[in-house]
């Protein structure tokens, strides 16, 4: 009888697994290939200005802030398969009724721009910008549903099971990341937007059609489970809570929890920076003479790397634990973009905080030889409106992780590629550490958050998230010019030890708060039997389960001690 339950068990767990691993590729590459294509259809679209990208940034940053507690809560209260329904449906429509606003400005610009006085482009900007929010709204969503919800039902109490989701799921997340937007950018170089968006449109529509068999086939294969019990009582997959928390209630709830609020505080810490492959990092590097091709190429070997960083971090967890992990990837992150903070006294940087006060001079000066001659009256945005925001190129617009130039390229290149060197160097060897972190904390609210509340938390995990990317975007425009980047180096690492602290102060607490700790995984080959008593003059420690394979291990803390595993 034990071994027909188990047979079922492992089916369920496989089946399952499958179906949560085909709806995540579905979900990322769709998603990777409208972000790559969206941020060029805005550039085109006014003129190939950056004033579109700017609104649409500002737009899902204030969105996602304002609604993502909202979202959460919504997720809590309603069952998974219809918070998946309905956001599939919501963001798959949205992306197609975006595609066919796009295409009818992209062949009939033209006759849009003379009526009403141009009033129906704006119009056509404004419903672009609103259904393109729209879409990131229910991926935000979906992704909480996914990545944060299903899989900790499938794994249940199983934690290797669960690190090992998350790491697959993160390395789809980076191949995809890599092929999505070649797939996408392919078409659009050899055919047109039109016909980009017509792939897009139809992607969207079929994807929808596969995606929506997925979330109904996973309740069924819960219910159908005969082993545990828990997983057909799950409150959230048929029936919310009787009394749940409103979004404020939650968010006051999460704040309380010091432990776990901490650790997901230090990991939006980590988006304040520019020192990561995006718009700023492609920009700074045109600057200093580094080619479209070459800049390819490091993108390329960034992807790699942080696929690189989710094998360490399923290791780290089966040896040391996974808050231990935790502690080791902030601790190579760090050390990793020490480097970044080398290039900027390297040769060949162009770090000079005299811009600051030269650029002051220079709008004084100005504005007293136009008030002094009053004979040509030209503000100071309409003098810059259209020249580009790093100086040194004819024409160089960036968007996300790519870089649209128009114009002949001057020849700009530096003393030494030193700097340049260094910096890249730190950034790429760093996503090593950084994707091993967010793993870590990933789980940790995984393992930490009821089931009543992991939408709320996560809703707000994510408004915490864009919050803190807004202000990095806030700081580079107030630093725009190379020679500031170096500044922009150096607020970023004190953001990034900032949010490293908090997860040293949050490990101690859970560790020793506790009055069991996770250390490590035993494997068979060591011979401890169940319910054995491990002794040492640090620790006493009692096995108490056995799992695939794997003998997971607890340690009660002695009183007197204190001791970390």
């Amino acid at each position: 009888m034990c071994s027909w339950f188990s047979f079922h068990f492992k089916t369920f767990i496989n089946y399952s697994k499958f179906l949560v691993y085909v709806s995540c590729a579905l979900s990322i590459w769709g998603d990777r290939m409208w972000h790559f294509a969206l941020s060029v259809f805005l550039i085109e679209l006014y003129g190939r200005n950056l004033l579109l990208t700017a609104v649409f940034g500002l737009v899902v940053a204030g969105s996602v802030l304002v609604f993502g507690v909202l979202i959460g809560d919504w997720i809590d209260r309603k069952p998974r398969n219809k918070v998946a329904h309905a956001s599939l449906f919501l963001q798959n429509s949205s992306v197609a009724a975006c595609c066919v606003v796009l295409m009818l400005v992209f062949s009939y610009q033209s006759e849009l721009e003379g009526i009403w006085q141009g009033w129906l482009m704006v119009a056509c900007y404004v419903a672009v910008i609103i259904l393109a929010d729209l879409a990131n709204l229910a991926s935000t969503a979906l992704t909480i549903t996914i990545q944060r919800d299903w899989i900790v039902v499938i794994t249940g109490d199983n934690r290797s099971q669960l690190a090992g989701m998350n790491a697959t799921i993160r390395r789809m997340d980076q191949v995809i990341n890599i092929f999505a937007p070649l797939s996408v950018g392919q078409v659009m170089t050899w055919a047109s937007n039109v016909i980009g968006c017509g792939f897009i449109l139809g992607w969207n529509l079929v994807s929808l059609l596969v995606e929506f068999l997925f979330p109904s086939k996973f309740i069924r294969e819960i219910h159908s489970c005969p082993t545990i019990d828990e997983f057909a009582n799950m409150p959230k997959t048929l029936e919310g809570p009787e009394d749940p928390p409103s979004p404020l209630e939650a968010q006051q709830d999460m704040t309380s929890r010091q432990t776990v609020f901490l650790a997901g505080l230090g990991l939006a810490f980590l988006y304040t920076t520019v020192l990561g492959f995006d718009c700023i990092t492609t920009g700074y590097a045109y600057t200093q003479g580094i080619g479209g091709s070459l800049l390819s190429l490091l993108m390329a070997i960034s992807a790699f790397s942080g696929l690189v960083g989710t094998i360490p971090f399923t290791r780290l967890r089966r040896s040391y634990g996974l808050v231990h992990t935790g502690l080791i990837s902030s601790c190579l992150h760090i050390g990793c973009l020490l480097l970044c903070v080398f290039s900027v006294f390297a040769p060949g940087s162009p770090f000079d905080l005299g811009i600051f006060s030269l650029s002051l001079s220079q709008n004084s000066s100005l504005s007293h030889e136009m008030l002094k001659e009053n004979t040509v009256h030209v503000s100071p945005f309409e003098r810059n409106i259209n020249q580009p925001i790093l100086p040194g190129r004819s024409t160089i617009h960036w968007t996300n992780n790519t870089v649209l130039m128009d114009g002949p390229q001057e020849s700009n290149q530096p003393e030494s590629y030193i700097s340049i060197i260094l910096l890249f160097s730190g950034v790429i060897l760093a996503r090593i550490g950084l994707w091993s972190f967010d793993l870590t904390v990933t789980q940790l609210l995984q393992e930490n958050i009821a089931d009543s509340e992991r939408g709320t938390v996560n809703g707000v995990q994510c408004s915490m998230n864009y919050l803190m990317d807004l202000i990095h975007f806030i700081l580079v425009i107030l630093a725009p010019a190379p020679q500031q980047f170096g500044l922009l180096v150096f607020i970023s690492i004190i953001f990034v030890i900032m949010g490293h602290t908090m997860y040293f102060v949050y490990a101690p607490r859970l560790l020793i708060g506790q009055n069991f700790i996770w250390c490590r995984t035993v494997t068979k080959g060591q011979k401890v039997r169940s319910g054995a008593l491990i002794e040492d003059n640090k620790f006493r420690a009692v096995l108490v389960a056995v799992s695939n394979g794997e003998i997971d291990v607890w340690l009660e803390v002695e009183a007197q001690s204190g001791a970390l595993a």
